[in-house]
């Protein structure tokens, strides 16, 4: 699972990307790798982890990680194949959440592509693109369900009528996202097409020093305007964190940030709001080899988060032993939650909550 950095040119998209992808930036111990130039792994910064390596003390700790990926500065006319458009469009469609940085600060050293800082024109003019695109995809989809539709098949009506809506909502300058269908037609006729403007999105206020912690005007613009889509605003000093990573010292790093009024960089609540964009939770496993923090899908039942491991573990699954994470902490260790009788044993309806912590049986 991918979330892809958008926006215009010079908003601040790679140094961003940067300030992530340094090993420094989020915390004493935060290794990064980089797959590509544009694309990185990315640790999701968790307390829980900590905590549980506190009291199992293992050979080695893993946490769950995220790919972030910069896409290209998109421009006006992306759509129809401008500047990076073609490959910012091929690159979009292939992450799996959106995160649009939006310019929220003054700076006259800084060039805006279009000649001053006004994030809600900013964010239209990429909407609009995307919408063009997404136009096109319902456009060629429309013309063969409208041929199966004239011959009385009733899926293919059904499905006609889901994009007639879609088509009309898009002509309006809205997205896909914001379409109220059922669950039932969009994992039918809207999933498969895989609309740009249907990935879930969070819209990142790029700001100055001043405006870190409450914000500004420009970011009061912003959550006026996007208060109809269900979508998280993040304020972040991009520069600023950028600064940061570049300290050695980890105790200067947390000095720095609580001098600007910060318990903890903003990149970290960034990171931990994409992993939830994509809707993803973390179950652990905790022994003395080894603490560790695996990412599942919200919702995956137990043999499907044992199936993370390895299939083996899903193909073969027995039950589950399940610990909940404040139980293990109150009490201490597995062994004491056994004693006080709160470990669980739990079959393959099991829905997995954030934060469980698991030891699976099976048989291959």
């Amino acid at each position: 699972m991918k979330a892809g950095i958008v926006g215009l040119p010079n908003v601040g998209k790679s140094t961003l990307f940067n300030c992530l992808s340094n090993a420094k930036a989020q915390s004493a111990n935060f290794p990064f790798c980089t797959i590509e130039p544009n694309v990185g792994v990315v640790n999701v910064p968790d307390a829980r982890l900590k905590k549980l390596e506190e009291l199992v003390n293992p050979e080695r700790v893993m946490p769950a990680t995220v790919e972030i990926v910069d896409i290209a500065g998109l421009v006006k006319g992306a759509s129809k194949g401008e500047g990076l458009g073609n490959q910012f469009l091929g690159n979009i469609r292939e992450t799996d959440a959106i995160i649009h940085v939006l310019r929220c600060f003054d700076n006259d050293n800084i060039i805006h592509v279009d000649g001053h800082v006004d994030p809600i024109r900013d964010k239209e003019t990429i909407d609009i693109e995307l919408q063009l695109k997404d136009l096109e995809t319902v456009d060629k989809k429309l013309e063969k369900v409208k041929r199966a539709a004239r011959t009385g098949n009733k899926e293919a009506i059904k499905e006609e009528e889901a994009l007639v809506k879609i088509k009309a909502a898009l002509e309006a300058g809205v997205s896909v996202r914001a379409v109220e269908l059922s669950d039932e037609v969009r994992a039918e006729f809207v999933k498969p097409l895989q609309f740009i403007t249907d990935k879930p999105v969070m819209y990142l206020c790029n700001v100055d020093d001043e405006s870190a912690v409450s914000g500004n005007k420009y970011v009061d613009l912003v959550r006026e305007a996007v208060k109809g889509e269900n979508a998280e605003v993040l304020v972040l000093a991009v520069g600023t964190e950028a600064d940061i990573t570049e300290l050695e010292d980890y105790e200067e790093r947390k000095e720095f940030l609580a001098d600007m009024g910060l318990d903890e960089p903003g990149s970290a609540k960034l990171i931990r709001s994409a992993y939830q964009l994509l809707n993803q939770q973390t179950y652990f496993t905790a022994g003395v080899k080894e603490v560790r923090a695996w990412t599942i899908n919200i919702g995956s039942t137990a043999p499907q988060a044992a199936g993370v491991i390895h299939t083996d573990f899903e193909k073969g699954f027995i039950r589950a032993e399940v610990i909940k994470y404040d139980t293990y902490v109150e009490f201490g260790s597995e062994a004491k939650v056994k004693e006080a009788g709160k470990l669980k044993v739990e079959g393959k309806e099991y829905i997995v909550q954030d934060g469980d912590v698991m030891h699976f049986l099976f048989n291959v």
